[in-house]
């Protein structure tokens, strides 16, 4: 099941991770002298606080921007408003009310404290942007929550609001994007409202309209990389359940020191080793890359050798009740809307001991576990191939969510695969040729024009909120 990684992991994986090249203005640029006249960004500040029900909470002022947190004011369920209300996380990175706009879908939550980070289309358009979190994560989440108003349609609906209620200061295009389940969501959103954004640039978007047949993910690994990396990879994981009992001894010691526990979710230790063993060659190609493959163990390795590359590949820490904590919400869409990676493991058939533990309901508290409904994603499926406008998809190659994709439509949309590129694919990994395409397309759609001065950039990974998910599209 691939969850997203712990910001315990997102420092070391950070490198393998990128699914937005993301550049964050210098820290040391954050009290730099306003770019604009004093009376300008009052008035800028003065509009934002007259749009109903949203609130300025912060502001910064990076080198030729100006960074805002804010809340806004969302119905928990838009469908009858007399449920009440919850207020939803948002930041604003602002250059000119003419600019284009880049509307950013993590799919997860903001970071704690977010930083006034750039994402590629936004650097390429020179525009502002508006980063949302997802509801129900982090402080975006309705109290008392009713779970069944976290769906596709509800939280494209907040999105909406969010853009109708900003397009009162935004003259220019508006263009979305959102890498992995942030990808998908900015698809859900041009599915819902297709005429909130001029154009979606959608990185490493999983696509399940049929979760049972899921053909494309076994295939993706009987044929991903060198043929000598992808047998090390898998004997790695048997050699790894054959050991199970001292295995499972070294994740009860390390639960122990880091006071990790396993009832709420999985059940049990054993479950949670089990788990983490099955989603090891899913984790090592969507975080690593070929030059990686020396790096696997010989099944000649100690069993401290085999737990301490699985830990650093996987994370035994994460399929706890305390790593699985902040996902639920992922999970929980999973198991009702979006699918999931269904895998056939055939290279580990008698040695694991769970059938249908790989299903997003595994990772849930027995209150959350849900039924999974097919109709939304066959419903988008469907429209993305045969109605949607000015959508561009970029996958990876090695990636193993890239394995089921969108099928744009022949409606001025596109999809594109970053040659040997893992979940970090982006426009940057292209080939040139295709690269220039894809960037003179997004510009084309955000109304661009060269700038006549370029800011100072310094590249920075996204955060570990904007990090893909792991198993479970």
């Amino acid at each position: 099941m691939r969850s997203r990684v712990l910001a315990a992991l997102a420092a070391s994986m950070a490198v393998a991770t990128a699914l937005v090249t993301i550049h964050t203005v210098p820290a040391q640029a954050r009290s730099a002298a306003r770019t604009a006249p004093a009376a300008a960004q009052d008035d800028l500040l003065d509009r934002l606080r007259a749009i109903p029900g949203l609130t300025v909470v912060s502001e910064t002022q990076p080198t030729g921007y100006r960074f805002f947190v804010l809340s806004y004011t969302q119905p928990i369920d838009h469908r009858n408003p007399r449920k009440g209300t919850f207020q939803q996380r948002l930041t604003l990175l602002h250059r000119s009310a003419e600019a284009p706009v880049v509307l950013y879908t993590g799919g997860y939550g903001l970071p704690v404290n977010p930083a006034a980070s750039r994402t590629e289309p936004t650097q390429l358009v020179d525009g502002n942007q508006v980063s949302v979190e997802h509801r129900f994560f982090r402080s975006s989440r309705p109290s008392p929550a009713d779970w069944n108003d976290l769906n596709i349609w509800q939280e494209a609906t907040d999105e909406h609001r969010i853009v109708q209620a900003l397009k009162t200061i935004y003259s220019g295009k508006w263009i979305q994007t959102g890498a992995s389940k942030g990808g998908m969501t900015s698809v859900y959103h041009r599915r819902f409202y297709p005429g909130d954004v001029d154009g979606v640039v959608a990185y490493v978007a999983p696509n399940d309209p049929v979760n049972p047949a899921d053909r494309q993910y076994d295939d993706f690994f009987a044929g991903v990389g060198p043929k000598a990396c992808r047998t090390a990879v898998e004997n790695v994981q048997r050699e790894a359940l054959k050991r199970r009992d001292r295995m499972v001894a070294l994740l009860e010691a390390d639960a122990q020191r880091n006071g990790y526990t396993f009832a709420r979710t999985l059940g049990t230790v054993d479950r949670s080793f089990e788990m983490t063993i099955l989603d090891t060659a899913w984790a090592f190609w969507q975080y690593s890359t070929e030059a990686d493959c020396p790096s696997v163990p010989p099944t000649t390795a100690t069993d401290e050798e085999l737990y301490a590359w699985i830990d650093n590949v996987t994370f035994f820490g994460f399929y706890t009740d305390q790593g699985l904590d902040y996902y639920l919400p992922y999970y929980y869409q999973s198991a009702s809307q979006l699918g999931w990676p269904d895998l056939r493991f055939e290279h580990l058939r008698g040695l694991t001991r769970y059938r249908e533990l790989y299903q997003p309901n595994s990772m849930l508290p027995a209150e959350l576990r849900s039924r999974h409904d097919p109709r939304p994603m066959l419903d988008v499926d469907h429209w993305v191939r045969t109605k949607s406008e000015r959508m561009m998809f970029i996958y990876g190659q090695n990636d193993p969510w890239s394995a089921e994709r969108f099928t744009p439509s022949r409606h001025d949309s596109s999809l594109y695969v970053a040659p040997g590129a893992n979940h970090g694919a982006n426009i940057a990994r292209l080939s040139e040729a295709e690269r220039i395409a894809a960037t003179d397309t997004l510009r084309r759609w955000a109304g661009w024009s060269p700038p006549a001065r370029r800011l100072p950039q310094t590249d920075q990974l996204p955060t570990d909120d904007m990090l893909p998910q792991r198993r479970t599209s």
